[in-house]
């Protein structure tokens, strides 16, 4: 087995399972997500409710499924938007250089120098746009990862000798930047969008812990987390399945993503 695929094939096998959680949840669950049965409450696992219920009766395992769609869709958004960020950033900054290149880059230190953390509660608090508002704040912390990436790769290719040529013919600026050199860049940036969906998703269910992400009664996991913690000793499968899905989930996407990393460091 060639080194990273391991990880890349139990990486896949793990995404796509918990991509296959949430496609289903889109058209079945066991239980309506806020259907109670107060005869029920804090029942462990059972064949009824394969991941028991909670203080209120309520199936934790129809939960947890919508609670995966709310969570993939708030870390792919995250990743997608702060990647698009930062390549149009990172492409402005690695081939003008200069001035452009410095005000980008001292933009992007000043948000790298605060906590992510901090930037995202100081963003939720003001904002206030709804439920999915912690979409924009994670987009403040991802975006200078991103940024430097593309700035790197840049830097790398615009004096590399196809664009010369491509220059001689007076190929557009934006023609070189989004037609040669990011198709070039973008294999360095991909094994760290992927990881980035693991680091989205631990950074929402931070917020949604803290009862700054997505609020109740949609379900996620950092909510339904934080639930938990008051029925630790009374109901510890709650915190223990919904624990155990997010560190499923943060594994999956960083086998991926290192498995990619290795292989493209072997020009496969």
């Amino acid at each position: 087995m060639k080194r990273g695929s391991f990880e890349l094939y139990f990486g896949s096998v793990l995404v796509s399972l918990i991509l296959l959680l949430a496609l289903v949840s889109l058209f079945y669950t066991p239980y309506a997500i806020n259907e109670m049965d107060i005869a029920s409450r804090n029942s462990p696992p059972s064949l009824a409710h394969l991941a028991g219920t909670d203080n209120m009766g309520r199936d934790i395992f129809s939960r947890l499924m919508t609670g995966t769609r709310f969570t993939i869709l708030v870390a792919v958004s995250t990743v997608a938007l702060s990647s698009l960020a930062g390549s149009i950033l990172g492409m402005l900054s690695g081939y003008f250089g200069g001035i452009p290149d410095e005000i980008i880059m001292r933009v992007i230190d000043a948000l790298t120098s605060f906590p992510g953390i901090l930037i995202a509660l100081v963003v939720v608090t003001v904002l206030d746009w709804g439920k999915f508002t912690i979409i924009i704040a994670l987009v403040l912390m991802f975006t200078p990862s991103f940024t430097r990436i593309v700035r790197v790769g840049t830097l790398k290719y615009r004096d590399a000798d196809f664009i010369q040529n491509c220059r001689v013919f007076g190929c557009s600026v934006p023609r070189l930047l989004l037609l040669h050199i990011y198709p070039n860049v973008f294999p360095l940036l991909f094994p760290s969008i992927i990881v980035g969906l693991s680091n989205a998703i631990l950074a929402e269910s931070s917020m949604s812990y803290l009862g700054l992400g997505i609020q109740p009664p949609t379900p996620s996991w950092g909510w339904m987390l934080s639930e938990a913690q008051s029925m630790i000793f009374k109901s510890p499968w709650y915190a223990g399945c919904t624990g155990a899905l997010i560190v499923t989930a943060v594994v999956a996407f960083n086998c991926l993503g290192e498995g990619l990393r290795k292989l493209g460091k072997q020009g496969i």
